[in-house]
């Protein structure tokens, strides 16, 4: 039976090079100048530091065109509470989502079961992976998915014959 597999993963190569780009440009930027703004990456987190709340948001705004420059989804982002770590210095976790969650995971299975058409959705860890019958039929889940869960940066994957 054919199948597919709808996932949520960032292309972390992009990622890494995105923060490099983006410590660079802090690094030669005239209004950063004196500062310790920087954006560290370990294990799918990035750490955004800066001396004040403006610069923060100077950061994120350049992280925003380099993500887009480089092709990747900005959705993938969860921006956590900017914290103060001392004196007037703040710092940002901000979360690369992998993996679709199981609200959304949950919300896919129901969609496809309200939506009639013969294919069944099952959820496999990460990913829900979806089966049926037919590939047109298998098209039309693609189509109802991407329509109904825009705030997901969700992939197919994995389409079987």
């Amino acid at each position: 039976m054919p199948s597919f597999d709808f996932a949520c993963e960032a292309n972390m190569v992009e990622v890494k090079n995105a923060i490099d780009q983006i410590n660079k440009e802090v690094s030669t930027r005239f209004d950063f100048k004196g500062s310790d703004a920087r954006v560290e990456f370990k294990d799918k987190e990035m750490t955004a530091f800066a001396d004040d709340d403006f610069k923060l948001s100077q950061i994120r705004d350049i992280l925003l065109a380099k993500f887009a420059k480089r092709g990747v989804d900005i959705r993938f982002l969860e921006y956590g509470d900017p914290q103060k770590i001392g004196g007037d210095k703040v710092k940002q976790i901000i979360t690369v989502r992998h993996g679709v969650s199981g609200d959304v995971a949950k919300k896919i299975v129901k969609l496809v079961k309200d939506s009639k058409l013969k294919c069944q959705a099952s959820i496999q860890g990460d990913v829900v992976r979806i089966t049926g019958a037919k590939r047109d039929d298998l098209q039309a889940v693609m189509a109802l998915v991407r329509k109904d869960i825009a705030d997901q940066p969700l992939t197919s994957t994995n389409f079987r014959d």
